[in-house]
């Protein structure tokens, strides 16, 4: 299993046991940019990067928003075109949820990949 599937496989279970916060190991910038997204849209609150000189943890507050976080594995390419496929195959509706790629301009939702006009590779999604 990957770093960024196990991280969040550990936040989906501490979600559904109703845990106020949780700590993720091992780190990765990833995992940190990932966290960034679902943090702008509300579904984790503050989190803190703890440094052990080795390979890193982080502690993220929950907010109980979140129903279900996943990763895609392989990560797919995804042309522009393709994005609203991906959407209706792995949120639960058009009007919440949010499908993660990783693009030459960075990692972002479906959303801002479709103003900007780009596709990507996709990594995960949340809802």
């Amino acid at each position: 299993m990957s770093v960024l599937a196990d991280c969040l496989k550990t936040i989906t279970n501490a979600e559904k046991r109703g845990k106020r916060q949780v700590l993720i190991r091992p780190s990765s910038k990833v995992i940190v940019k990932f966290l960034q997204v679902m943090q702008q849209h509300g579904y984790v609150g503050e989190f803190e990067i703890i440094d052990d000189h080795r390979s890193g943890k982080i502690v993220v507050e929950l907010t109980g928003r979140l129903n279900k976080c996943g990763v895609i594995s392989p990560r797919f390419d995804v042309p522009y075109d393709d994005i609203e496929g991906w959407i209706t195959n792995l949120l639960p509706s058009r009007q919440f949820g949010h499908v993660i790629l990783t693009t030459t301009y960075g990692i972002m939702t479906h959303e801002e990949a479709r103003r900007r006009k780009t596709g990507g590779k996709i990594l995960g999604f949340f809802y």
